[in-house]
């Protein structure tokens, strides 16, 4: 089991993930996911994922009035697939290479972030954004920046509550291809039930700061510490494989 230093650390991480996710609408595992490797690899992706189910669920009860789900069945389906080839390349790639792949991902989505695309919203691009969600979400729980970039321009409320939906149905199939691939276990459910009070902290945190807080800096301060993160995980990946 995870030790009580890991497990500090881990549910501070997860606190400021879940904070960043109820303001702006994705980021839990893009702040989460390349710290969480650098401290215990074994808290990706499955706890990830586990957490981002949990924050989606309580944004998407804050958010269910601004709810439209149209399209979003599309994307769903290309999860399917990538996340397969996700699941496929967490088997066969040795620790370092995925640290190294989950860090590429960051910065990834990073750059898209900081870019301004104004790509058509329709049944094909939302399965291309689900399809690469899939991947980027079984290697390293970061299946948001794909659907988020293409949804960029809905309203505040729209955006969160459909990548919140979009969140929870995704999470589900995730888990349940990491559970076929034998990736699954008692203890990642162990573990996130321990960080869970973390989620639920950040959520109440954010609830009080929306309205208050710059968004845009906050997303900017976001996207700076992300970029930091996956360049520290960068470099031990490296000096790892050396």
């Amino acid at each position: 089991m995870i030790d009580p230093v890991t497990l500090l650390l881990a549910s501070l991480i997860i606190f400021c993930g879940a904070l960043t996710q109820s303001l702006i609408g994705f980021g839990l595992a893009v702040v989460a996911s390349p710290l969480l490797y650098i401290i215990d690899p074994s808290l990706v992706p499955a706890p990830v994922i586990m957490m981002g189910f949990s924050i989606a669920l309580l944004t998407l009860f804050r958010e269910r009035g601004q709810l439209e789900f149209n399209g979003l069945q599309y994307a769903l389906l290309g999860r399917v697939p990538g996340g397969i080839l996700g699941a496929t390349l967490i088997i066969i790639a040795p620790q370092p290479i995925l640290g190294l792949a989950i860090a590429g991902i960051v910065g990834l989505a990073v750059a898209l972030s900081l870019m301004k695309f104004s790509i058509p919203v329709n049944r094909f691009s939302l399965f291309v954004a689900g399809v690469l969600s899939g991947v980027f979400g079984n290697i390293a729980a970061i299946g948001g920046p794909p659907l988020a970039i293409l949804l960029s321009g809905k309203d505040a409320g729209q955006f969160r509550a459909a990548l919140s939906a979009f969140f929870i149905f995704s999470s589900m199939i995730a888990l349940t291809i990491l559970a076929f691939a034998g990736l699954l276990t008692l203890e990642h459910f162990y573990i996130s039930l321990m960080l869970l009070p973390s989620v639920v902290l950040g959520y109440l945190v954010a609830g009080r700061l929306v309205g208050r807080v710059d968004k845009q800096k906050t997303r900017a301060l976001t996207l700076f510490l992300c970029g930091v993160s996956a360049l520290i995980l960068t470099i031990k990946s490296i000096i790892e494989l050396t």
